[in-house]
């Protein structure tokens, strides 16, 4: 299928795409905005940039919309966002091929993508009737007292490339069902698959006679700082880098607004000396090369125990050499490109940094060309022998490259793993049950996820999905993430005749 048949699908058109200001489309005015795909580097359409005007405009639409969706009562809000589930059902092949397209993902991660999207709208449905709070104990007599949940408004999320739908509608799904509305600023390396989504939903939107401004599209750069330093957004939900992700966060916070930041992971599996091999392998490998290393919970350390470290490594290498590099929409090839020619110098360069360093290649890496894409952004995987403390190790880089390394004890190991400034994802194969047990306490894995027996890469809708310490620390998804999407209001109630005080102080007038 090629890229016109895909947009007809989707209904866009292949060029002069316009700002959103919710469900009405309106030719834009700002710069142009072309899209490439990192397949073979082909054109596929163009939009253009948000206007400072138009930025305006569409945050007093989400203002105005959000005084009529606050007050739809919950499970209502559900019912559209339902509508919306089923809606991305029926666009799941076009869109996943979209993603896939734009993004270079395998066509099969990008069906997989838009599956998130129907996930944590689903999860979405049941939790619009349960946004429970709580009765408190009053230490008064005659006074009861409730703790509630109110939309906190206007909901800016800012989307990263890699999951160029998925993320956005952890966030948006959430914060509808919640009572917010939302403005998405995407990629600017993936702006198509935005506006698809924003067609979708437009059309439950109508269908049910949505007023404009509940779910809103921003494009370009500078839309990201404008929504950080907006005082009108009141919560700015970002995913990306950790170096910008500090900036995004500095800034909302001097003006005293919340950020809920999804940013880097140095993800790290520990293989222990009764881990099952056979499982290893996939977990690894997937968590390694998948999405060309372009997650940020890619598997980027491996930590061997030294009796089985030798068996390990060639078991890996084996399964390296075996692996397909190409066209992602060929369903026989495992790896697509990564996003740009700047990802693959950046890839490039880590690895020379790594080798300066004294690491020690195993699988070697480098530019790859397949036969028909020269002008794509393709790359070997590759496997580095190398110190946890080398500098390039302690990075992030978004590009497959494994670093492994030996331990003794668990102890060790779990040191090495916790040794990043980053804290996502982590995971452990063992078929030792205290082993298990021990990287789940407080004294083992320092991350936001800790896995056993499956890899680093890739999470459940159920979840919370999130990190510690230069991950951000945020929360997505599943669980109670709904909280950061609403204010919280403590409520104490005097059905008495009295006034009493709190903590027996006594006030005579």
């Amino acid at each position: 299928m090629n890229i016109q048949d895909i947009l007809k699908q989707l209904n866009i058109a292949a060029d002069n795409q316009g700002v959103s200001t919710g469900t009405v489309w309106s030719e834009g005015k700002g710069a142009r905005l072309e899209s490439y795909s990192p397949i073979n580097n082909d054109y596929l359409a163009a939009t253009q940039h948000t206007t400072r005007e138009a930025y305006d405009e569409v945050v007093e639409k989400a203002r105005q919309a959000f005084k009529t969706w606050r007050t739809v009562p919950a499970p209502r809000r559900g019912e559209i966002v339902r509508q919306i589930g089923n809606k991305m059902r029926e666009y799941k092949e076009p869109l996943g091929s979209l993603v896939s397209l734009e993004m270079g993902k395998s066509y099969q991660e990008g069906l997989g993508e838009v599956q998130e999207i129907i996930d944590i709208c689903d999860f979405a449905v049941g939790l619009s009737r349960q946004l429970y709070g709580l009765t408190i104990a009053s230490e008064r007599p005659q006074h009861s007292m409730m703790e509630q949940w109110h939309p906190i408004g206007v909901v800016g999320i800012i989307s990263a490339f890699n999951f160029p739908v998925a993320v956005w509608s952890w966030n948006a799904m959430l914060a509808l069902v919640c009572g917010d509305v939302c403005i998405w600023k995407p990629s600017s390396k993936t702006p198509l698959c935005a506006i698809a989504c924003q067609h979708i939903i437009a059309e439950v939107f109508k269908e049910n006679n949505i007023e404009e401004g509940v779910c809103n599209l921003v494009i370009g750069d500078d839309a990201g700082p404008w929504l950080s330093g907006d005082q009108r957004i009141a919560l700015v939900s970002f995913t990306g880098s950790t170096r910008v992700g500090r900036i995004v966060g500095q800034t909302v916070a001097q003006r005293f607004g919340k950020s809920l930041l999804e940013l880097g992971g140095n993800n790290a599996i520990i293989v222990t000396e009764s881990a099952d091999l056979s499982m290893v392998l996939p977990g690894v490998v997937f968590g390694a090369v998948g999405t060309a290393g372009q997650r940020c919970t890619t598997t980027r350390r491996l930590i061997v125990q030294e009796s089985v470290y030798d068996k390990t490594i060639e078991v890996l290498k084996n399964a390296y050499g075996q692996l397909r590099i190409g066209n992602p929409l060929d369903a026989n090839n495992h790896i697509g490109p990564l996003i740009d020619e700047n990802a693959v110098n950046t890839y490039l360069k880590a690895i020379e940094t790594a080798k300066a360093a004294g690491g020690r290649v195993i699988v070697e890496g480098g530019r790859y060309t397949p036969e028909g894409y020269e002008n794509g952004f393709y790359v070997k995987p590759c496997i580095i022998e190398a110190a946890n403390d080398l500098d390039i190790v302690q990075e992030e880089t978004f590009a497959p490259i494994l670093y492994v390394m030996k331990y003794t004890t668990l102890e060790e190991a779990i040191e090495l793993q916790n040794s990043v400034p980053q804290g996502l994802s982590s995971a452990i194969f063992t078929s030792n049950l205290r082993e298990a047990q021990r990287f789940l306490s407080a004294e083992g894995s320092d991350c936001g996820i800790a896995n056993v027996n499956i890899g680093t890469s890739g999470a459940e809708i159920g979840g919370a999905f999130g990190g510690e310490k230069e991950t951000g620390g945020g929360r997505e998804s599943g669980s109670d993430s709904w909280k950061a999407y609403m204010r919280r209001q403590t409520n104490t109630i005097n059905y008495g005749n009295s006034l009493p005080l709190a903590q027996g102080i006594k006030f005579h007038i």
